[in-house]
């Protein structure tokens, strides 16, 4: 059994905030509250099972996983004992690299 270190990282909790104020806005509060805390449980999982989501597939790097919990994609990076939660973010919406990402990657 693995023993993984679980976070989040600023822009995750900033999208978990974002969840619940979305819902809360639908006048549905309850509803936000409980998807923020259903996804907090999906990812204490990791700190036994750090590998169990799938590889971004936008990315293809091993590192850079993701849990589907619907709607939403939870996308953390893996390295050594650690897992960091970086998004928390719609299932439709892909991923994009910031332009300047891309603008070091030499494939472009």
């Amino acid at each position: 059994m693995t023993v993984a270190w679980v976070s989040f990282a600023e822009s995750a909790l900033g999208d978990l905030t974002g969840i619940q104020e979305w819902y809360a806005d639908e006048g549905v509060p309850e509803v936000g509250d409980r998807l923020v805390a259903e996804i907090f449980e999906r990812v204490e999982v990791l700190a036994d099972h750090p590998s169990i989501g799938r590889i971004v597939p936008e990315f293809g790097q091993t590192f850079l996983r993701e849990l589907i919990h619907p709607p939403f994609r939870i996308v953390y990076r893996l390295d050594a004992q650690r897992v960091r939660s970086v998004r928390v973010w719609r299932s439709e919406r892909l991923l994009r690299l910031p332009a300047s990402a891309k603008a070091q990657d030499p494939a472009g």
